[in-house]
């Protein structure tokens, strides 16, 4: 899925188009809602044994074989800093594309494609909760809750760069 002209403009944009639509795949970690531009999304898969990698960074679970392709893995929980916890049967793994990179990242579970006016989406605060204000794009404001916009090159942009390249994960 190519997403070099589809990509999302940045949400901190005060040109926001009447009726501007964002559409999103929404996910829950800590029992807080967070969510991506599907176009990042290349898949959902359920959780798969991983296999652990040596020295890698401490988010990083391990990796899995994904159609012949050796995709590593980030758990969001200790991404955020958040207290770890087992996988359970609602767990997911939402593989995304970031800085020409295929990664993974573990969520409790995956709520919803959800179709969103952009103009309903403030920038984020100063600080939120625990997350590093950094990696969120904006905060939606819907009817009975708020979404965290994650951006996810600047959440995964660090882990990627420690990674060493697909062939060295296949050697290891």
């Amino acid at each position: 899925m190519s997403n070099e002209s589809s990509m999302t403009p940045g949400i901190e944009n005060t040109h926001v188009t009447e009726g501007e639509q964002l559409q999103l795949v929404t996910f829950e970690v800590a029992k807080e809602e967070f969510a991506v531009d599907i176009l990042l999304v290349h898949e959902i898969n359920r959780m798969m044994e991983l296999t652990r990698v040596p020295q890698s960074p401490a988010e990083v679970e391990g990796v899995i074989n994904l159609r012949g392709k050796i995709i590593p893995v980030v758990d969001l929980r200790k991404r955020f800093g958040f207290e770890a916890t087992d996988s359970t049967e609602q767990s997911r793994i939402i593989v995304v594309e970031v800085k020409d990179r295929v990664i993974g990242f573990i969520v409790d579970r995956v709520h919803e494609v959800l179709r969103i006016n952009a103009n309903i989406v403030d920038p984020p605060p100063s600080m939120i909760s625990t997350i590093d204000s950094d990696f969120v794009k904006g905060v939606g404001k819907l009817e009975d809750r708020l979404i965290i916009l994650l951006e996810i090159e600047r959440l995964f942009g660090a882990v990627c760069s420690e990674l060493p390249d697909d062939g060295a994960l296949i050697a290891a």
